[in-house]
């Protein structure tokens, strides 16, 4: 019997996010672990399945924020079902900053994460800091 996803577990999976640790955080994954951004071409935004295709996703967060960080979290799990309240800081590469909140809705499999679906206030980037 595997562990149990905790808030413990959440509040791990939200540090690697800061540290932009892609191997820490696929250690959190499941292997048919999911994950669905906040933006992209389709309903769910864009989805990600299996430890390769994560890997080459997870550093896209970062891509036009390279110094983004999840603060101010709060998770909750109750059994299979997991969800993490965040705010979304950075600096966009035009300069312009970031500040905007968010949740991650989690399912859980066998101890890890199955799938993670991203969802972000659309909330226009702030002018840059003097």
């Amino acid at each position: 019997m595997s562990t149990p996803v905790t808030i413990a577990t959440l509040e791990a999976f939200s540090d690697a996010w800061n540290r932009h640790d892609v191997d820490a955080l696929l250690s959190f994954m499941h292997p048919d672990g999911v994950f669905m951004t906040a933006g992209g071409p389709d309903a769910c935004g864009s989805r990600h399945q299996g430890h390769e295709a994560l890997r080459k996703a997870f550093p896209g967060a970062w891509a036009t924020v390279p110094d983004a960080q999840w603060t101010k979290g709060k998770h909750f799990v109750q059994g299979d079902f997991g969800v993490s309240e965040w705010t979304y800081v950075g600096t966009a590469t035009d300069g312009s900053r970031v500040e905007t909140d968010g949740v991650d809705i989690f399912a859980f499999k066998d101890g890890k994460i199955l799938s993670k679906s991203a969802f972000r206030k659309n909330r226009p980037n702030l002018p840059a800091a003097k």
